[in-house]
């Protein structure tokens, strides 16, 4: 009987070594349950659910574990992400003067907040009866001027009026340290601050009493039409877009497609090292593309906030009509809603057909603003 009774803990123990020699290195027990992966497009897009989720076991811990914590890697400033993360709530705008009159609409010299900064602006409000929930609003972006040159009253004043008198409340902004507005001039492609003032007018108009706050659409030339693709893949308040000559190339065509040094004419010192600065932190876009990716627009044409119209001259000296084709293309790729008017031998202003571009233009903005 001693002898049964010495075998039978013998096999007992022998058992007992091979059930822990079934553990897995983590020293917690195998399962046969399945983990849900969820692709990058999924997590992209904000109503991805999966449509049913195997349940896991939970394990109860035979130890305390605390993870090591991995920093937040911070995200460039001009990245979109990190533009997205930002809030812009703008401010009322003051009028500081009540200017001549234009054919059927009131013009203003006005100002807003962006970034703690004073910003000045032309502002233009229709004649006559306001419609249900307000007049329709375009923030109107300007192309690169030198900051002391600009004068708020003596630029595109016929853009402005044909947009004027269509109807429509214009917010035409000094960018920071353009005329009279406050702070440093630092460019639009190097810094986010030309940026961080079109998304604050944008939430500014949107206060504004007169204006529908549903019904903003945005139009910029050139730099302003960098300016205008950025706004409308951070912010879901621009209800439709048209941009004339736009610098709307990625970053890569910036570097090595453009023919300019920097914008046009040459831009400040604060403007100018953007290019180098980058390529000396971060590498070209061919070592480093996630950094030049993540600062383009282009990265994120799924995510426009609406339709888009793009106006080009073949003659365009200034920036080539090849982004404006390219970033048309991209669009339709995406499923996007994207109209391109090239002109036969137009100038970068289209001074030629600068009446049928306008046409066009206002019956874009008719059909979705209004």
């Amino acid at each position: 009987m001693r002898c049964a009774l010495l075998l039978l803990m013998a096999i007992m123990i022998f058992l007992g070594g091979c059930s822990r020699a079934s553990a897995d290195e983590s020293g917690l027990p195998k399962t046969n349950s399945s983990v849900v992966v969820i692709s990058s497009t999924q997590m992209a897009s904000s109503t991805a659910v999966p449509s049913a989720i195997p349940t896991v076991a939970t394990l109860a811990p035979t130890f305390t574990f605390t993870p090591t914590q991995t920093p937040t890697p911070t995200l460039p400033a001009m990245s979109i992400q990190a533009m997205r993360a930002r809030t812009y709530p703008g401010s009322a705008i003051v009028i500081e003067n009540e200017l001549d009159p234009g054919a059927n609409y009131h013009r203003y010299y006005v100002s807003y907040l962006s970034d703690g900064l004073k910003i000045y602006a032309l502002l233009t409000v229709p004649n006559g009866e306001m419609p249900a929930g307000g007049w329709p609003g375009i923030v109107f972006n300007h192309g690169y001027i030198p900051p002391d040159q600009y004068r708020t009253t003596e630029r595109y004043i016929a853009y402005v009026d044909r947009l004027a008198r269509a109807g429509y409340i214009v917010f035409r902004i000094d960018y920071r340290g353009n005329d009279r507005s406050e702070g440093v001039a630092t460019g639009a492609y190097g810094d986010p601050g030309y940026t961080d003032d079109v998304l604050n007018a944008v939430s500014s108009l949107q206060r504004f009493p007169q204006a529908n706050p549903q019904k903003i659409g945005m139009w910029g030339h050139s730099m302003g039409g960098f300016l205008t693709l950025r706004a409308m893949v951070i912010s879901n308040a621009i209800k439709a877009g048209v941009i004339w000559s736009g610098v709307v190339g990625s970053y890569s065509d910036l570097l090595y497609n453009w023919h300019h040094a920097g914008p046009t004419p040459t831009p400040p010192p604060e403007a100018r090292g953007w290019r180098g600065g980058w390529i000396e932190q971060y590498g070209t876009p061919q070592q480093n593309p996630g950094f030049w990716n993540s600062i383009s627009a282009n990265s994120y044409l799924a995510d426009l906030s609406g339709p888009l119209q793009l106006h080009h001259g073949t003659a365009d000296t200034e920036v080539p009509l090849a982004f404006s084709q390219k970033l048309a293309a991209d669009i339709q790729a995406t499923g996007g809603n994207v109209d391109l008017y090239t002109y036969s031998g137009n100038d970068h202003n289209l001074s030629q057909s600068f009446d049928l571009a306008m046409s066009r233009t206002i019956k874009f903005f008719d059909h979705y603003l209004k």
